[in-house]
Protein backbone atom coordinates (compact mmCIF):
# COMPACT_ATOMS: atom_id res chain seq x y z
CA UNK A 1 0.00 0.00 0.00
CA UNK A 2 1.02 3.32 -1.19
CA UNK A 3 0.53 6.06 1.13
CA UNK A 4 1.60 10.14 0.55
CA UNK A 5 0.54 12.88 2.64
CA UNK A 6 -1.79 15.21 1.17
CA UNK A 7 -1.50 18.71 0.13
CA UNK A 8 -3.37 19.74 3.04
CA UNK A 9 -1.26 17.51 5.52
CA UNK A 10 -4.58 16.47 7.37
CA UNK A 11 -4.65 12.59 6.28
CA UNK A 12 -2.09 10.16 4.55
CA UNK A 13 -3.59 8.94 1.14
CA UNK A 14 -4.36 6.02 0.69
CA UNK A 15 -3.76 4.39 -2.96
CA UNK A 16 -3.70 1.10 -4.53
CA UNK A 17 -3.70 0.39 -8.11
CA UNK A 18 -3.85 4.21 -8.93
CA UNK A 19 -6.80 4.41 -6.85
CA UNK A 20 -7.17 7.15 -4.04
CA UNK A 21 -9.30 5.52 -1.67
CA UNK A 22 -11.33 7.71 1.03
CA UNK A 23 -10.86 5.19 4.12
CA UNK A 24 -8.56 1.64 4.77
CA UNK A 25 -11.52 0.09 4.64
CA UNK A 26 -12.34 0.59 1.37
CA UNK A 27 -8.88 -0.09 0.16
CA UNK A 28 -8.84 -3.54 2.28
CA UNK A 29 -12.08 -4.27 0.59
CA UNK A 30 -10.74 -3.90 -2.58
CA UNK A 31 -7.44 -6.52 -2.13
CA UNK A 32 -10.21 -8.99 -0.83
CA UNK A 33 -12.20 -8.65 -3.98
CA UNK A 34 -8.78 -9.17 -5.94
CA UNK A 35 -7.98 -11.78 -4.18
CA UNK A 36 -11.55 -13.37 -5.04
CA UNK A 37 -11.22 -12.55 -8.62
CA UNK A 38 -14.78 -10.13 -8.68
CA UNK A 39 -14.14 -7.48 -11.22
CA UNK A 40 -14.78 -3.94 -9.15
CA UNK A 41 -14.82 -0.30 -9.71
CA UNK A 42 -14.48 2.51 -7.27
CA UNK A 43 -17.44 5.18 -7.18
CA UNK A 44 -17.96 4.52 -10.39
CA UNK A 45 -21.57 6.63 -10.33
CA UNK A 46 -23.14 9.17 -8.92
CA UNK A 47 -26.87 9.11 -8.28
CA UNK A 48 -28.88 12.49 -7.52
CA UNK A 49 -31.14 11.65 -4.53
CA UNK A 50 -32.66 15.21 -3.80
CA UNK A 51 -33.28 18.59 -6.13
CA UNK A 52 -34.36 21.84 -5.08
CA UNK A 53 -37.66 23.65 -6.28
CA UNK A 54 -35.87 24.73 -9.72
CA UNK A 55 -34.86 21.18 -10.07
CA UNK A 56 -31.22 21.51 -8.99
CA UNK A 57 -29.09 18.62 -7.79
CA UNK A 58 -28.82 19.14 -3.71
CA UNK A 59 -27.55 16.15 -2.84
CA UNK A 60 -26.05 13.02 -4.45
CA UNK A 61 -24.91 9.76 -3.52
CA UNK A 62 -22.05 7.47 -4.35
CA UNK A 63 -21.41 4.28 -3.79
CA UNK A 64 -18.46 2.77 -2.99
CA UNK A 65 -18.00 -0.23 -5.53
CA UNK A 66 -19.81 -1.46 -8.84
CA UNK A 67 -19.55 -5.27 -9.35
CA UNK A 68 -20.02 -5.44 -13.02
CA UNK A 69 -19.99 -9.31 -13.43
CA UNK A 70 -23.09 -9.09 -10.58
CA UNK A 71 -24.89 -5.84 -11.53
CA UNK A 72 -24.48 -4.91 -7.47
CA UNK A 73 -22.90 -1.94 -5.57
CA UNK A 74 -21.55 -2.54 -2.51
CA UNK A 75 -21.36 0.28 0.21
CA UNK A 76 -19.47 0.39 2.78
CA UNK A 77 -20.20 2.08 6.16
CA UNK A 78 -17.69 1.72 9.01
CA UNK A 79 -17.79 4.57 10.46
CA UNK A 80 -19.79 4.74 14.01
CA UNK A 81 -23.12 3.20 14.78
CA UNK A 82 -24.55 6.91 15.84
CA UNK A 83 -23.49 8.77 12.54
CA UNK A 84 -24.85 5.92 10.07
CA UNK A 85 -28.49 7.41 9.98
CA UNK A 86 -27.60 9.76 7.80
CA UNK A 87 -26.00 7.09 5.17
CA UNK A 88 -29.08 4.65 5.85
CA UNK A 89 -31.70 7.81 4.78
CA UNK A 90 -29.56 8.38 1.87
CA UNK A 91 -29.48 4.88 1.14
CA UNK A 92 -33.33 4.08 1.47
CA UNK A 93 -33.69 7.73 -1.20
CA UNK A 94 -31.54 5.77 -3.65
CA UNK A 95 -33.59 2.74 -3.58
CA UNK A 96 -36.65 4.55 -3.65
CA UNK A 97 -35.96 6.50 -6.41
CA UNK A 98 -34.18 3.30 -8.50
CA UNK A 99 -35.73 0.58 -7.39
CA UNK A 100 -33.36 -1.34 -10.28
CA UNK A 101 -30.49 -1.17 -8.68
CA UNK A 102 -29.07 -3.31 -6.38
CA UNK A 103 -26.93 -2.36 -3.49
CA UNK A 104 -25.86 -4.34 -0.37
CA UNK A 105 -24.45 -2.28 2.92
CA UNK A 106 -21.80 -3.53 4.61
CA UNK A 107 -22.29 -2.26 7.92
CA UNK A 108 -18.87 -1.93 10.94
CA UNK A 109 -19.72 -5.02 12.42
CA UNK A 110 -20.39 -6.55 9.06
CA UNK A 111 -16.60 -5.79 8.29
CA UNK A 112 -14.73 -6.80 11.12
CA UNK A 113 -16.75 -9.84 10.85
CA UNK A 114 -15.58 -10.06 6.72
CA UNK A 115 -11.80 -9.32 8.19
CA UNK A 116 -11.93 -11.49 11.28
CA UNK A 117 -13.27 -14.60 9.23
CA UNK A 118 -10.02 -14.49 6.61
CA UNK A 119 -7.63 -13.41 9.26
CA UNK A 120 -6.90 -10.14 8.18
CA UNK A 121 -6.31 -7.01 10.46
CA UNK A 122 -8.22 -4.06 11.07
CA UNK A 123 -7.51 -1.06 8.50
CA UNK A 124 -8.13 1.31 11.33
Amino acid sequence: MEKTKSDNNERSKIIYKGIEFAHPSEEQCAKILDFYGIKWEYEPNTFPIEWDKDGNVTQSFSPDFYLPDLDLYIELTTMSQKLVTKKNRKIRKLKELYPNIKIKVFYQKDFKNLLRKYGLPRPY
